[in-house]
């Protein structure tokens, strides 16, 4: 198992994958969220030549198991977008989506972002407790359609250092 940055052939196909697969599962999430994921992805990548972009992923035996992103672009008002972070189910327990958070989290420090945001949704009490640890901060709910089903759609929040 290594962890790599930056573009390889099939990062884009393996990270939609991985979201389409857990979430339909979990969430019941359908096609428009594996569009939304993939559309998002295929913006991204071609911008990681922006030094305020970066992407980190997993790789055991060339298989992409798990990645995460920091979109500096986005969003604007120096403000960066942590995006597409998944873990494969086996890798689940490892550490390894604390140790991609921490790599995440320490670009944004370096490239002097003042804050962090991501979205996610209420019931993925693993990833909250791993944002919360890395002083994510909770700052809006709401209940949202846009993936497939209705969640309470979430918005974390992280100022720079914290």
């Amino acid at each position: 198992m290594k962890i790599e940055t930056g573009y390889k052939p099939g990062l884009i196909g393996s990270i939609v994958e991985m979201h389409a697969r857990y979430y339909s599962i979990t969430s019941g999430f359908g096609p428009e969220f594996e569009a939304k994921v993939a559309a998002g992805l295929a913006d991204f990548i071609p911008r990681l030549e922006n030094p305020q972009n970066q992407i980190w992923h997993v790789s055991s035996d060339d298989k992409i198991s798990a990645s995460i992103a920091i979109d500096g672009e986005d969003l604007g008002n120096n403000t960066a977008h942590l995006r597409w972070f998944i873990v494969d189910d086996n890798m689940r327990g490892t550490g390894i989506g604390n140790n991609l958070t921490g790599l995440a989290l320490d670009f944004c420090d370096a490239q002097r972002f003042e804050r962090c945001v991501l979205w996610t949704f209420e019931g993925l009490d693993a990833a909250r407790r791993l944002y919360e640890k890395n002083g994510f901060e909770l700052v809006e709910e709401w209940e949202g359609d846009q993936w497939g089903s209705v969640v309470t759609e979430q918005r974390f929040e992280r100022l720079r250092g914290a």
